[in-house]
């Protein structure tokens, strides 16, 4: 390896907080260790708000990380820089919404939304939690989409409430309201459509 080449073995046993501070630092080349960690990530999370439109995510994941790079002084690294990327995502999905058809629905395929099998349930509680998790799936094409969008972040994403509340810019409080509410929206529709 010529000195002049980044470590890129190295940037891997980093944090991504490490990472963006090298790259604040003028390390530039590190930042693709960035975009192999979150490229997939991204796509996965746009699919879910952009109704599996794989240009339109190709190009919103692009433009993220564009803007995440030429942004990256204003990331502070005291803070989960997951969280600070996946806003930027958040904001290139929604304006990719605002500029498709007014009024139109997203429709997602309730088969991804939860595609990591649950543990066996062993109480009544994993049953319920189970079935719900199901229900939701089933009908989250028919959810408001604030609702849609913490369940995804939750369910699908594995945010924290803290994560999700930091990427939407909402309170903690008004992240476990929107994710109960959604829970229970979907409960309801899915009995309305007899969809479950």
């Amino acid at each position: 390896m010529s000195m002049d080449q980044p470590n890129f073995s190295a940037a891997q046993q980093k944090t991504d907080e490490e990472i963006a501070r090298l790259v604040q630092s003028g390390d530039i080349e590190i930042f693709r260790e960035l975009v192999a960690r979150y490229e997939a990530k991204l796509k996965r999370y746009g699919k879910k708000f952009l109704s599996g439109d794989q240009a339109a995510v190709e190009d919103a994941v692009q433009e993220t990380f564009l803007k995440s790079y030429v942004n990256i002084k204003s990331y502070d690294s005291s803070r989960r820089f997951s969280s600070w990327i996946y806003r930027i995502a958040h904001n290139e999905f929604i304006n990719v919404l605002k500029k498709k058809e007014k009024g139109a629905l997203l429709f997602f395929d309730p088969d991804v939304i939860f595609p990591h099998p649950i543990a066996k349930e062993k109480t009544d509680k994993d049953a319920e939690d189970r079935l719900t998790s199901q229900m939701v799936g089933k009908c989250m094409d028919r959810l408001p989409f604030k609702y849609r969008e913490v369940l995804v972040l939750f369910y699908q994403e594995e945010q924290s409430y803290e994560e999700i509340a930091e990427i939407l810019r909402i309170p903690v409080s008004t992240v476990g309201v929107r994710l109960k509410r959604g829970r229970e929206a979907a409960k309801q529709i899915c009995q309305e459509f007899n969809l479950f």
